[in-house]
C-alpha cells in the first residue's frame, strides 16, 4: 500500500509538470534493485528500448530515471525490459533463472515478493560499534571493463591517522570506530572523494571512472572464511575474525576451524607439530610470511610455535601449485601468513591466555605512526608451560615439554606518497623447554640412564626487507625487491643421544610486473637467489652442506574477460648440488555462469629433504637409523636425490541463495605424483630407514564443503575429505601410516552486534594405519589400525565498552575427552630395545579448558 501511495503521488506531480511544459516526452522515476557498476550498465542498456531517449540508474539510491516518448512505449514496457535482464522493479519481478545468472557482485538481496521498494533507506546500519569494513576499488576503462586498483589510500574523515591501502587485488580492510561515517578515498592521479557509507556490514565497491573516485555500492556480505573471487588460484582466506573463533595462541592452532589443513603432533614427547595438506607432510607445503620464506629447513619442525596467533592479520591457503614468483618448493600447496602492519593496525593490542593444563600466553602488539611517512610496530609473544605432572595416559612421561618460548618482531613501514613503499624489521625466537619423564631433573639426569629426558635450546634471528616502487604514471607497473637472512641454532638431547644443528640462510627476490597493452595481458618476471648452509651433529657423527639456488622466472596472465583467466609460469633454476632444473606451472579459471567457478591447476615442485630435522621424533626412540646412501654420498644431501613431484588439481565452487541468504558448495580433487621422493620407512619397528623412491608414490585428495546460513547471524560449514596416499616401500605398496583416510568437519559460528560470539567445531577422524610392529614381542605389538575418534571445540566470547575494545573469552578443546591411551611404546623401559614415541595417532591430551582477555586501543 505504501508503494502504491508513493507511486500515486509521484505520478500526479510528474504529470502536472509535463502538462505545464506542454511537452510530448514523459519522465518517470522508479526503484530498481541492483548493486554495482555492472548492474548500472545492464539496467541502463536494457531500459533504452525503442522510444526511450535517456535512462539513468543511481547506484546510491537505487532509483532509475527514464525519459521516453509515450506514443512509442510505456512505463510498463520499460520496467519489463529491465526485469527481463534480471533486475526487479517496483512493479515487475525478474525470473529466478535470469536473476541467478547475474554476475556474483550483482546478486542483490530480494524482497519476499521480488519487487523493489522505494526509496532505499538513508542509513541502513547503526554506526556505533567497532568492526572491520572491507571493500574493493575498481577502475572502469573506455570499454566498460572493471579492474582492481592497488595502492589506493583509504581512511575515515573522522580519523585521518588510520590510513589503509588496497592490496594487489584492490581490496582493503579498515577498522570502523564509533562515529565514523565518511570514508575518504585518495589515489595519485585521480580526484579524491569523501563517501558517506550507508551500510557498514557489507563489502563496499568503490567505483572509479574518468579518474574520479565517486561511487560506493553495497556488494556482498563478508565472511570470516571465504574463497577469494579475485584470484585465478583457488585461495582460501582466513581472516582475523576467523582466528578469534579459537584461542589461536600460535600458528599451529590457527587452523583448528579449517577443514583443509590438519595440524598433528609429530610424536608423543617433543611437542612439535606439523601441517598436513592433501594427505602429505607439512614439508611439502610452502610456508611463507608475507611472501617471504617462513621457518624452513632445520627450523620447520618447531616453526609453527614461533608465530603467535594475535600477530596474524590473515592466512591464505592455496592448494596445489603456487606462483613461480614465490619459488619452486611448493608441492602440495602454499600457506601465506600476513602479519599485522604498523601503519594500519591497532596502536595497542593485549591478549592474555591461560588453561587448566598449566599453559600461559601473553601477547603484546604495539604500533605507532611517527609521521606521514614512517610507522613502527612491535609484536611480542611469551609462552610459559609449567605443569610438569601433566600425564593423561599415566605412563610417567610429560605429555608436553615444560619451559618458555619467547618471540618478537620489530618492524618498520615507510611510504613517501610518490610510489616508494618499504618494510623492514627483525625477528627473534628463543625456545627453552624440557620434557621426558615427570621426575626428570636436567641438572642431575641429563644424558644418563637415571631417568629419560629431552630438551631444546633454540635461538633464531631473522632480518627482512621489502622495497617496492609503483610507477606514478603507470599504476599497474611496479618493481619490488624482497630480502631476508636468518641464523638458526639448536642444541638438543633425547635420552643418551645429542642432536645439534645450525643453519644460516639468505634469500633475495627481484620482481617486475606490468601489463602488455591492456589489463588483459599481464606478466611478472624476476630473478631470485637462495643460500643455505647446514651443519648437523648427531652424537659423534657430523653432516654438513652448502646449497645455493639461483634462478629466473616469468609468469603471464591472460584475462580476456571477467569469466576467464589463464596463468602460465616458468622457472629455470640452478642448484649448486643438483644442477639445472625447470619448474613449469599453469592455472586456469573459468566462470561459465554467475556464481559458478571452475579452476584447473598443474605443475612441478622440487625440494631438498632434511631427513633428521624433519623426523626428529626418531631420536626419541630406540630405532637405529638406516640410510645406505650416506656411505655412497657424492656431494648430494645425505647422498639422496632431490624430491620432485607433479601436482594436478580441479576445483568447482558454486554460490547460491538458500533461506534468502548466501550459500555455497565446493568440490575439489587433487592428485600428487612423486617422480622422486625420500621415503621415510618405519615399517621395521627396530629401525628408521631413509632411501630414494623406487616405484610409485602418490596422493589423491577429494574434499567437499557446504557453506550456508540457516538463520541470520549463524554461519555453518560442513565438509568431508577422502584421502588415498600410497607409497612403494621395500616391503611393498602401503597406505601412508598415521594418516586418516576419512575426515568429517562441522563449524558453527553465531555472532551478534551486541558483542556476543558463539563458536563450535566438530572433527570426526577416521581410522589410521599404524606402522608394523609384528616383529616386536607381543607385549609391544599394536593393532594394524588405530580407532576412529571425534573431537569437539567450543568458545564463547563477549566484547565490552562503547567501542567494543575489551573482550573476554572462555572455551574448551577436545570436549569429548578422547585421548590415546598408549602414546609411547615400551614406556616402562625407555632405554630398552622397544621404546618408541612415534606411534602417535590421536590426541595426546584430554579435555582442556581455557580463558583469556583481549584489550585494544585504536
Amino acid at each position: 500500500m505504501k508503494s502504491i501511495f508513493k507511486g500515486f503521488i509521484l505520478f500526479f506531480f510528474v504529470h502536472i509538470h509535463l502538462l505545464s511544459l506542454a511537452q510530448t516526452d514523459s519522465t518517470i522515476t522508479f526503484p530498481v534493485a541492483g548493486n554495482c557498476g555492472l548492474c548500472k550498465q545492464r539496467i541502463e542498456k536494457a531500459a533504452k528500448i525503442t522510444g526511450v531517449s535517456k535512462a539513468d540508474w543511481n547506484m546510491q539510491t537505487g532509483i532509475a530515471t527514464v525519459i521516453f516518448d509515450g506514443s512509442k512505449t510505456s512505463a510498463k514496457a520499460i520496467k519489463q525490459a529491465i526485469a527481463d535482464v534480471g533486475h526487479d522493479t517496483d512493479e515487475t519481478r525478474a525470473l529466478d533463472e535470469v536473476y541467478e545468472k547475474l554476475h556474483q557482485c550483482c546478486l542483490y538481496e530480494r524482497s519476499a515478493d521480488g519487487k523493489q521498494d522505494s526509496p532505499r533507506p538513508s542509513a541502513a546500519d547503526d554506526h556505533g560499534h567497532e568492526h572491520i569494513v572491507r571493500g574493493v576499488v575498481v577502475q572502469e576503462n573506455d570499454k566498460g571493463e572493471l579492474t582492481p586498483i592497488p595502492g589506493v589510500n583509504i581512511f575515515w574523515l573522522e580519523n585521518a591517522n588510520n590510513i589503509q591501502q588496497t592490496n594487489e587485488n584492490g581490496v582493503f580492510d579498515i577498522k570502523h570506530e564509533s562515529g565514523n561515517e565518511r570514508l575518504v578515498v585518495s589515489y595519485a592521479g585521480m580526484k579524491s572523494d569523501t563517501i558517506h557509507v550507508k551500510n557498514l556490514h557489507d563489502v563496499l565497491v568503490i567505483h572509479a571512472k574518468d579518474n574520479v573516485l565517486e561511487e560506493v555500492v553495497v556488494s556482498r556480505k563478508q565472511r570470516s572464511n571465504y574463497i577469494s573471487k579475485l584470484s585465478p588460484n583457488r585461495v582460501e582466506m582466513i581472516t582475523a575474525k576467523e582466528l578469534f573463533k579459537a584461542a589461536c595462541c600460535d600458528l599451529s592452532e590457527s587452523f583448528s576451524t579449517n577443514a583443509s589443513v590438519d595440524v598433528v603432533s609429530s610424536d608423543a614427547v617433543t611437542g612439535s607439530k606439523q601441517i598436513q595438506m592433501l594427505g602429505l607432510s607439512g614439508v611439502y607445503t610452502q610456508l611463507t610470511v608475507e611472501n617471504l620464506p617462513g621457518p624452513r629447513g632445520f627450523a620447520s619442525p618447531l616453526g609453527l610455535n614461533s608465530m603467535a596467533g594475535p600477530w596474524i592479520e590473515s592466512i591464505q591457503i592455496s592448494k596445489g601449485m603456487g606462483s613461480v614468483a614465490n619459488g619452486f618448493e611448493s608441492m602440495s600447496g602454499q600457506i601465506n601468513v600476513e602479519l599485522k602492519k604498523p601503519h594500519n593496525t591497532d596502536r595497542l593490542h593485549v591478549n592474555a591466555y591461560v588453561n587448566n593444563m598449566g599453559r600461559t600466553d601473553v601477547n603484546l602488539n604495539l604500533a605507532q605512526r611517527i609521521n606521514d611517512k614512517w610507522s613502527v610496530g612491535l609484536l611480542l609473544h611469551d609462552n610459559f608451560m609449567y605443569n610438569k605432572g601433566m600425564n593423561f595416559s599415566n605412563n610417567g612421561f610429560r605429555d608436553m615439554p615444560v619451559g618458555n618460548v619467547f618471540s618478537g618482531i620489530n618492524r618498520w613501514h615507510y611510504e613517501n606518497g610518490k610510489g616508494v613503499i618499504a618494510q623492514f624489521g627483525i625477528k627473534y625466537l628463543s625456545d627453552d623447554r624440557t620434557g621426558g619423564e615427570i621426575d626428570f631433573n636436567e641438572d642431575t639426569d641429563k644424558l644418563t640412564t637415571n631417568r629419560y629426558g629431552l630438551g631444546f635450546d633454540i635461538d633464531r634471528v631473522e632480518g627482512f626487507a621489502k622495497i617496492g616502487y609503483v610507477f606514478p604514471n603507470h599504476k599497474l607497473r611496479s618493481i619490488g625487491l624482497q630480502l631476508s637472512g636468518s641464523h638458526y641454532r639448536q642444541a638438543s638431547y633425547f635420552g643418551l643421544t645429542t642432536y645439534d644443528s645450525e643453519q644460516s640462510s639468505g634469500y633475495a627476490n627481484l620482481l617486475y610486473q606490468d601489463v602488455i597493452g591492456t589489463v588483459r595481458h599481464k606478466y611478472k618476471a624476476g630473478i631470485s637467489l637462495s643460500y643455505d648452509q647446514y651443519d648437523e651433529q648427531i652424537a659423534d657423527h657430523g653432516f654438513g652442506r652448502t646449497e645455493a639456488v639461483s634462478g629466473a622466472f616469468i609468469e603471464y596472465t591472460f584475462a580476456p574477460n571477467e569469466k576467464f583467466d589463464a596463468v602460465l609460469g616458468l622457472r629455470q633454476d640452478y642448484n649448486s648440488i643438483y644442477g639445472w632444473f625447470t619448474t613449469p606451472r599453469a592455472v586456469l579459471r573459468y566462470e561459465p555462469a554467475a556464481g559458478t567457478t571452475i579452476r584447473l591447476s598443474s605443475g612441478r615442485g622440487q625440494r631438498t629433504a632434511n631427513i633428521f630435522a624433519e623426523n626428529m621424533g626418531i631420536f626419541a626412540s630406540s630405532r637405529t637409523i638406516n640410510c645406505e646412501a650416506l656411505s655412497n654420498s657424492t656431494g648430494a644431501a645425505y647422498g639422496l636425490k632431490p624430491e620432485v613431484s607433479w601436482n594436478t588439481g580441479l576445483s568447482f565452487d558454486q554460490d547460491f541463495h538458500l533461506f534468502g541468504r548466501e550459500s555455497g558448495v565446493s568440490l575439489e580433487l587433487f592428485h600428487n605424483n612423486f617422480q622422486d621422493q625420500v621415503v621415510v620407512d618405519l615399517e621395521n619397528p627396530r629401525a628408521a630407514s631413509f632411501y630414494n623412491l623406487s616405484g610409485k608414490s602418490f596422493s589423491n585428495s577429494l574434499q567437499a564443503e557446504f557453506r550456508f546460513m540457516p538463520i541470520p547471524h549463524l554461519e555453518a560449514r560442513l565438509a568431508y575429505r577422502l584421502l588415498d596416499v600410497q607409497t612403494d616401500y621395500l616391503s611393498g605398496r602401503l597406505q601412508k601410516p598415521l594418516t586418516a583416510k576419512h575426515r568429517g568437519f562441522v563449524n558453527l559460528g553465531y555472532n551478534l552486534h551486541s558483542g556476543w560470539s558463539f563458536d563450535y567445531t566438530l572433527n570426526v577422524v577416521g581410522r589410521k594405519r599404524l606402522p608394523s610392529t609384528a616383529d616386536n614381542p607381543p607385549a609391544y605389538q599394536l593393532a594394524d589400525y588405530a580407532d576412529s575418534y571425534m573431537t569437539m571445540n567450543a568458545q564463547i566470547s563477549k566484547s565490552f565498552g562503547p567501542n567494543k575494545n575489551f573482550a573476554v573469552y572462555i572455551g574448551g578443546e577436545n570436549l569429548t575427552n578422547f585421548y590415546q591411551k598408549n602414546p609411547i611404546l615400551a614406556f616402562d623401559e625407555p632405554f630398552g630395545s622397544y621404546f618408541d614415541t612415534n606411534m602417535l595417532w590421536g590426541p595426546l591430551t584430554g579435555r582442556l579448558f581455557y580463558s583469556g582477555i583481549r584489550y585494544t586501543i585504536k
